[in-house]
């Protein structure tokens, strides 16, 4: 599970998310020849990022190389089921990275493309949202 060593501030507000403005950073392949790009926004957990992960290596049979190129750094709050309200906010439960339309997940080199876009596509499977395959 992907979460950060140390953080400036352990809780964080929510935030409102641009829906349908596209990502200017991270929208361009840049190390891999294919890349999986998320189409529509939504709060990427952890494991979820992990899932895609595993699905692509253990389909390339660990051949090539991956990048994933999304770090879960925002912290999200949870309070314990069956609290009153009031008492401050709750602890830290998980962390996301939250996406937008155009940002590249994950991205790979060093295989055919017809296995790479098969990898690419069962990984899509396991994110929350629409993605779509480029290729270099």
């Amino acid at each position: 599970m992907l979460i950060p060593k140390k953080v400036k501030h352990r809780k964080w507000q929510k935030g409102r998310s641009k829906k349908r403005t596209l990502d200017t950073r991270g929208c361009y392949l840049a190390f891999g020849t294919y890349g999986l790009q998320a189409t529509e926004p939504a709060w990427l957990k952890s494991n979820q990022i992990e899932a895609a992960r595993r699905t692509v290596t253990n389909f390339i049979k660990r051949e090539g190389k991956v990048w994933i190129r999304v770090f879960p750094d925002k912290p999200i709050t949870k309070r314990p089921p069956e609290v009153t309200m009031g008492g401050g906010k709750g602890s830290v439960d998980h962390y996301v990275f939250p996406v937008r339309p155009g940002r590249i997940i994950l991205e790979m080199d060093g295989i055919k493309e017809d296995v790479a876009k098969r990898a690419l596509t069962l990984a899509g499977h396991k994110l929350p949202f629409k993605t779509k395959i480029l290729t270099k």
